[in-house]
């Protein structure tokens, strides 16, 4: 049989249809119209966002005015917000953490000032002090040092017993590697004084970009739920509930002119902390030394306070029961009798250098 040939009658046999070579494959096409269409979802999605975020950030601008009637002294180059509690008696200084202020102190501190003047400073970032980076453990030091040139402590009869709390642990120490002749004696409350890294990811300073960033935080400000959590997780069953004037004492600092900035700086830099190899000289300081922790303080390790008492060559810490990392919150009288209890070590040991 022969195989059956179209022809035709001008131009011949004819062959069978061939696919074109730069034909795109359907499923490539159904793609990029896909991929078209995403990125026109999105895109519309990041307007409509953004146009909400700068609209909403634009109906919240006005910023807080600090309390009235607070104390200011001029320590280095930071005007710097203080408390003071008690008129006679040996001085103590209190020294907070990260993201507290002063106020912090209100429990703790009229406890102490039966038997002790005592001061509370806001570092700089913190409270109301004026805002002046770098939120380091350097410029907390050199302000600590300076609020006690301005107050007229650190002289013979005048040295304080320095107390800090969390990352202030770091800022105490650091300040009595820099003038162990101006203070008395040093306690690390709920604190290592570590450079450990805490703080966000790095990533996360390009993923929380304004204008979103600043919407997001002033959100989370305006919950009362959200600001009583955080607060419940750090302070436990033992503490007082926050009441409103509670709320706007851990609120408001954040809302003054210039806190949203310095927020954002001191996320960056991270939690203030010291290399461990620098915390370590402070054994070599002849002065007394405590270490208190919460008992069920989840921030640290449970090996945390035990490590840094043999670090910083201070006895046994003490480790208040139930509580948790705001021991100054939760436990007053318990923190007042460490307190009491370094105070009179420091009258009754001999200074050695």
């Amino acid at each position: 049989m022969e195989d059956h040939v179209d022809t035709h009658p001008e131009t011949g046999p004819t062959e069978p249809p061939q696919a074109d070579a730069g034909a795109v494959p359907r499923a490539t096409l159904r793609l990029g119209r896909w991929t078209r269409r995403a990125v026109l979802v999105l895109s519309v999605l990041l307007l409509v966002v953004t146009t909400a975020s700068l609209t909403y950030n634009a109906c919240t601008a006005g910023r807080a005015a600090p309390p009235a009637g607070l104390r200011y002294v001029q320590a280095a180059d930071i005007r710097t917000r203080y408390r003071q509690w008690g008129t006679a008696g040996s001085p103590v200084v209190l020294v907070h953490g990260a993201f507290e202020q002063a106020d912090t102190w209100s429990r703790l501190a009229p406890l102490l000032a039966r038997d002790h003047r005592v001061y509370a400073l806001d570092l700089t970032g913190d409270g109301y002090s004026r805002r002046r980076g770098p939120y380091t453990v350097d410029h907390f030091a050199r302000q600590l040092l300076g609020f006690l040139g301005a107050l007229h402590l650190g002289g013979p009869g005048e040295r304080p017993l320095l107390v800090g709390h969390s990352s202030g642990a770091a800022v105490v120490t650091e300040a009595a590697l820099r003038a162990p002749g101006r203070i008395g004696s040093v306690m690390l409350l709920d604190g290592d004084a570590l450079d450990t890294g805490a703080g966000p990811p790095p990533a996360l300073k390009y993923l929380l970009i304004d204008p979103y960033r600043t919407s997001l935080l002033r959100l989370g400000l305006s919950t009362d739920r959200l600001i009583r959590a955080v607060y419940d997780a750090q302070c436990g069953p033992a503490c007082p509930r926050l009441n409103a004037a509670g709320v706007d004492e851990w609120r408001r600092p954040l809302r003054v002119p210039g806190a949203e900035t310095a927020l954002w700086d001191m996320l960056g830099e991270g939690v203030p902390g010291l290399p461990a190899s620098r915390v370590a000289r402070l054994a070599a300081v002849r002065i007394p030394k405590s270490v208190v922790f919460g008992a069920h303080d989840d921030v640290f390790g449970k090996g945390t306070p035990q490590e840094t008492a043999r670090r910083i060559g201070a006895p046994p810490p003490t480790l208040v029961p139930g509580a948790r990392h705001l021991t100054m919150i939760s436990s007053p009288h318990q923190v007042a009798a460490a307190v009491e209890s370094l105070a009179r070590a420091g009258t009754e040991a001999p200074r050695r250098g």
